[in-house]
């Protein structure tokens, strides 16, 4: 489990680990520069502060070493802190599930968990909450098992509508996500789980014809699951109603603000109804992130936490970090595949900046004889899937993505992780290199 960093000497700024400043740091306050650093922290203690109050004295704190049974073999142990705060958060209805036998759900929608052997920590926190209505907060990373994490509670919403919108364009759920790739993975999820209880999903996002989406919307949803850009068309192009939705979902809150979805976001809730319930997930809780949960959300939203509440670097990855010239990128990266990944088998994540130099970068590889393929925002649906299929089946483990592409993918098995260029904020970075950090 390793990462590595390559960045140009021709950076104004040298290389960092995105850690805190120094002490020295803190106390060189001349600059114009220095001065945003020191707005950005007080934004960041006021993030932290406002995350310490959303914790009442009904909280409590669990080190576990706990199966991850969405993503981890039977008999794997994941070391775990997980904490839960919010009213009535140690209640003893609100217990952690040990088993699926224990969730409050019907069989027929409990079926879509029988490949797994017990809840995820999150699953197991959040049904308890969510089954009751309450409103939640989850913050946990892509591979945690979040998707049945709220996906089971709104199936069980659906069965439990009494006006159930059977061949009406009226959905009783919504899902809103950041990306194309995203909406596809939770849409296989939610398919194939309502499948057995009759919950029909319609997965709406951009970059393709409206037509198929048309058709899924007449022909009668339950669940929504799109991304906000696509979903605001078809809501103003009179294609659907959300005002019967009264269970919403925000996945990946923290990469929708960051992508400018914020305002979309907020148009969408407000036409669903006002008595809906509310959940959120986020790998991280900024500020602005705080602000919506505040204004959307009910008084009081449970809060869960699996790992740790601030986003840090994964503890179980090695970082090497290299200033180099821009010139000589190609030839490194060259050098660290020829060490890291000279069989050609195992799996290995190539970060870019942008979606060129993924082109690049691909072009140059497969000129040098590897088999590389590149995953980035220009990519067609159908090349796109084709891709990451590739990539996960094994037939090309070496993949060059953007920050973007990458979000929402589940690939647990990820050996290395190479920084060709560095990201554009510390959040990013530390979505990169825990990719290897799942394995």
């Amino acid at each position: 489990m390793n990462e590595q960093n390559m960045a140009s000497e021709a950076s104004s700024k040298p290389l960092k680990k995105p850690k805190g400043r120094s002490d020295e740091e803190q106390s060189n306050a001349e600059s114009k520069d220095e001065r945003k650093k020191k707005k950005k922290k007080t934004n960041q203690d006021k993030q932290a502060m406002n995350e310490q109050n959303m914790a009442s004295e009904d909280s409590f704190v669990v080190d576990a070493q706990a199966h991850n049974s969405s993503n981890k073999k039977d008999g794997e142990i994941q070391d775990l802190q997980i904490s839960v705060s919010g009213k009535d958060a140690q209640g003893e209805k609100f217990r952690p599930l040990q088993s699926f036998s224990e969730v409050r759900a019907p069989m027929v929608v409990m079926k879509c968990c029988n490949n797994f052997v017990k809840p995820s920590p999150v699953q197991a926190h959040a049904w308890p909450f969510l089954l009751d209505g309450r409103d939640l907060i989850g913050i946990a990373a892509t591979g945690s098992g979040k998707t049945l994490a709220f996906g089971v509670p709104a199936l069980v919403h659906v069965l439990n509508r009494n006006d159930k919108a059977s061949n009406q364009n009226h959905p009783a759920c919504l899902v809103l996500s950041p990306t194309r790739e995203l909406a596809q993975q939770i849409a296989k999820v939610l398919v194939d789980a309502g499948d057995s209880c009759g919950v029909r999903t319609a997965c709406l996002y951009g970059g393709t014809s409206k037509k198929p989406q048309y058709h899924a919307l007449k022909m009668g949803v339950d669940i929504i699951d799109a991304t906000p850009g696509r979903l605001q068309d078809l809501v103003q192009e009179g294609c659907c109603s959300l005002h019967n939705v009264s269970f919403v979902v925000l996945d990946e809150a923290d990469r929708m603000l960051d992508l400018g979805f914020e305002e979309v976001v907020r148009a969408l809730i407000n036409q669903t109804k006002k008595s809906r319930q509310t959940i959120m997930f986020s790998a991280t809780w900024p500020v602005a992130v705080d602000r919506l949960a505040e204004e959307y959300m009910r008084k009081d939203p449970i809060k869960v936490i699996v790992r740790s509440q601030d986003l840090a670097a994964n503890h179980a990855v090695t970082q090497v970090v290299e200033v180099i010239g821009s010139s000589l990128r190609d030839a490194r990266l060259i050098e660290l595949l020829k060490e890291y990944h000279n069989s050609g088998r195992n799996w290995v994540l190539v970060f870019v900046l942008y979606k060129k130099e993924a082109v690049q970068v691909e072009s140059m590889l497969q000129r040098r004889g590897w088999n590389a393929l590149a995953v980035h925002g220009d990519k067609g649906q159908s090349d796109g899937k084709k891709v990451v299929t590739a990539f996960k089946d094994g037939s090309c483990p070496l993949l060059i993505a953007t920050d973007v592409a990458a979000r929402g993918l589940d690939i647990p098995d990820v050996e290395y992780v190479i920084n060709y260029s560095f990201p554009m904020t510390t959040e990013d970075y530390v979505h990169r290199i825990g990719w290897t950090g799942r394995a």
